[in-house]
């Protein structure tokens, strides 16, 4: 019912979760009842507040994601229809799909936007959000062209996003929307034609069934395949890779032994120590030769030969000086996932969606997000207070506050201009987190440990730098002392240190090295790529945005061209590698590299 004068508003979120959320931030508490929508999923709450200086009443519901799906016209839907080049040209259509959810929830805005004088957009404050958006303004105009429609952009479900939000209304991107637009456009033309010319020429020259309505389909994608080719191109390098036998001289001084001069490379080893070993409290400092590798063995045998003849070591250099060790830069959602896959050896798109509950229950802010710099005027401080009573992570919040650990966060050069860094919203207590399941509060830790380290100042130690001359082969060693941890305290998934007890040297010093002998080794072969590399190398050449590239990966292994792992390692099959090596031969590598994708994007 319309109270006399009201403003009737019709406000429209992503999810149902995110609609609950700002309602009760919105009503200033508890939910108000809720009547159904012609989607069960997605109900409508009633209630009134002032918005923009007047008194409204508000209708909130939401979709479930994209409202509209881009696809081609019945006649050329059939594979065999046409020619799978003529699907470059071919026309398409954006329309709600008939045969899901979808034309339900456009029956329930339709309904609400009828008698609506303005519609309120709460829609992720991405580029895909930004284009939902327009979906749900095209449906709403159809029964109702006079809405005056506004924009609300905040970055987590908290009263301060959200009240910021609803006193700074903007009116919607199209650019946004359309570039989403053209990048449907593009993968679709693009998937479809490909994946019809791959499964079509196949099904007639290998045995294998195929059913077009059910596959199994060879699929095409344009972030798909360069994804896939990072992972072939890592297998052939480790199948192409000859071992090859190189040699280095390895040169160790436990303080208070003297070695035995005259040994030879037969010996073992060639500078003789005193027998056993050294005591675990003992000075020891194990040294490497400048050269590193040699790969011909006689030059080697050579170089070694006159250390052994003349093994004098003179201390060239003896340096010792504070070093520090910096925390990391603020949290975006392409750091995030590296390092849920290095951290807690969960797969990327595992990390995001846990990342999004997280975010849609207030503990998070928005987890899709380019930016690690927080902006000035951020009350970065009251962030880490929220923080103080928690019973894993207080303790440290409190020497933040009162012992000189915090510093402001620093920057890693990225804005998206949409969103801050990932950051905790809310402190969730131990019992709470246990109502989760293990990875749900993996999630939520790393965020937060990752949020309290990037607010710290560095770890402090004391570095020892060392270098000697045998014979004129120069050797070097360096020792670190950690003073203060700092924010290592926090971040448990990092460490730092090295050999803290190094023997005294001084500039000048000359002494016999304890032993010293000629080591044999083979090449290796480079390693499969984990994912944390994997998200490294589509980023750094285009493939995909922050909130896609998971995905990409995801697609890939679904359509069994790559597997995972144990170790979160990524091998091709003998299809993937097929795919690619067809397009080689046929002259087209560009299709899988990552050129293509990247002039796209751009």
């Amino acid at each position: 019912m319309r109270h006399g004068g009201a403003v009737r508003v019709l406000c429209v979120a992503e999810k149902p979760s995110v609609c609950r959320g700002v309602t009760e931030i919105l009503v200033g508490g508890r939910l108000p009842p809720s009547r159904p929508g012609f989607s069960n999923y997605n109900p409508v709450y009633d209630f009134q507040c002032q918005l923009r200086g007047r008194n409204c009443d508000v209708r909130f519901t939401s979709v479930s994601g994209h409202l509209m799906g881009i696809d081609f016209p019945d006649r050329f839907r059939k594979w065999t229809s046409c020619s799978p080049e003529q699907l470059f040209e071919a026309p398409v259509q954006k329309i709600v799909n008939q045969e899901n959810n979808q034309v339900n929830l456009k029956r329930t805005l339709q309904r609400e936007a009828t008698t609506s004088d303005w519609l309120i957009l709460w829609l992720d404050c991405d580029r895909e959000g930004e284009n939902i958006a327009f979906e749900v303004i095209e449906v709403c105009r159809e029964v109702n062209p006079r809405l005056d429609i506004w924009r609300a952009r905040f970055s987590a479900v908290i009263p301060r996003e959200i009240n910021q939000a609803i006193n700074n209304l903007v009116r919607p991107n199209e650019n946004e929307a359309m570039a989403v637009d053209a990048r449907q456009e593009i993968d679709l033309r693009l998937g479809a034609a490909f994946t019809r010319f791959q499964t079509l020429l196949l099904q007639n020259r290998f045995d294998f069934e195929w059913h077009e309505d059910k596959g199994p389909l060879l699929s095409y994608g344009p972030c798909q395949f360069p994804t896939l080719g990072f992972i072939v191109e890592r297998a052939w390098a480790i199948a192409a890779h000859v071992a090859e036998d190189f040699w280095t001289i390895k040169c160790c001084y436990v303080e208070g032994r003297q070695g035995d001069p005259g040994g030879r490379e037969g010996d073992q080893p060639g500078l003789q120590p005193g027998r056993g070993r050294p005591a675990p409290n003992q000075a020891k400092a194990d040294f490497n030769w400048r050269r590193g590798r040699m790969f011909d063995h006689m030059a080697a045998t050579i170089l070694y030969e006159m250390c052994i003849d003349a093994p004098i070591a003179t201390v060239t250099k003896a340096s010792g000086r504070e070093s520090l060790k910096h925390p990391p830069v603020p949290l975006n959602t392409l750091e995030m996932q590296k390092r849920g896959s290095r951290y807690l050896r969960l797969g990327a798109e595992q990390t995001l969606q846990l990342a999004e509950e997280l975010y849609q229950a207030g503990f998070l802010s928005y987890p899709r997000t380019e930016t690690d710099a927080f902006p000035e005027g951020t009350d970065v401080m009251g962030m880490v207070e929220a923080q103080q009573h928690h019973e894993r992570w207080g303790a440290y919040v409190l020497r933040m506050m009162n012992d000189g650990l915090y510093r402001p966060p620093g920057s890693g050069g990225h804005n998206d201009e949409a969103h801050p860094p990932i950051h905790p919203t809310k402190c969730a207590s131990v019992q709470e987190m246990g109502t989760w399941p293990p990875p749900k509060q993996q999630v939520y830790e790393l965020v937060v440990r990752h949020f309290l380290a990037c607010c710290s100042i560095p770890a402090v130690g004391q570095s020892t730098d060392v270098e000697i001359d045998i014979a004129g082969e120069l050797f070097s060693t360096r020792g670190l002392i950690v003073k203060q941890r700092n924010w290592l305290e926090v971040y448990r998934y990092e460490s730092w240190g090295g050999n803290a007890n190094l023997p005294f040297f001084e500039e000048g010093m000359t002494f016999v090295p304890s032993s010293m002998f000629l080591e044999q080794g083979r090449t290796q072969p480079p390693n499969y790529l984990g994912e944390a590399e994997l998200l490294s190398m589509m980023d750094q050449n285009g493939i995909g945005t922050d909130a896609t590239m998971a995905q990409h990966i995801e697609t890939m292994t679904k359509r069994n061209y790559a597997t995972k792992t144990e170790a979160n390692l990524f091998k091709p099959t003998k299809l993937g590698e097929a795919l690619l090596s067809a397009y080689v031969e046929m002259g087209m590598v560009n299709m899988w590299k990552p050129v293509l994708r990247a002039a796209m994007e751009q």
